[in-house]
């Protein structure tokens, strides 16, 4: 770092998930994907680091985009509750719940309907774009009943097996 590139904050505090001096944006800057009521922050982003925390928050009902990717993520939950997919397996989320997406699997995080869902994630800064399913991964993931559920946006807050 020479003297002209300003050191990062050393402290930035939150407040209602919101942190000062980092900015408050949309899930994805394009609509080409389907997502609902998401946001993210990036909270730590240095190119002396070889990866990048963000938070995401999904409002209530909300989900991300299901997709898949090269790199890998580290997930924790800090807020709320819901469900996420990961590769062929639906999981119940709480409070501090850790989630470990391996490269190559398809993901999916859903608010429940009564809580936002907010949680870091930590990735590669220098990653690969995601890559969203065709209507023949859809098919296949849909051949479990509780992952076809899931991606219906049925009501989370009940059992998605019978």
């Amino acid at each position: 770092m020479s003297d002209a590139d300003p050191e990062p904050m050393s402290l930035r505090k939150a407040e209602e998930f919101r942190w000062a001096g980092v900015e408050h944006r949309p899930y994805k800057d394009d609509q080409s994907a389907p997502f609902k009521a998401i946001s993210r922050q990036t909270l730590f982003s240095d190119p002396r680091l070889l990866g990048e925390l963000r938070y995401f928050e999904i409002e209530p009902g909300g989900f991300s985009t299901l997709e898949r990717h090269e790199h890998m993520h580290a997930v924790v939950v800090l807020r709320g509750e819901g469900h996420c997919l990961v590769g062929a397996a639906v999981h119940p989320l709480a409070l501090h719940d850790l989630v470990t997406i391996s490269p190559w699997t398809w993901h999916q995080f859903r608010a429940s309907a009564a809580a936002p869902l907010g949680f870091l994630c930590l990735v590669n800064a220098a990653r690969d774009r995601p890559h969203l399913p065709t209507e023949e991964d859809r098919a296949a993931l849909r051949r479990d009943p509780a992952v076809a559920a899931f991606l219906d946006g049925a009501d989370l807050a009940k059992p998605l097996c019978p």
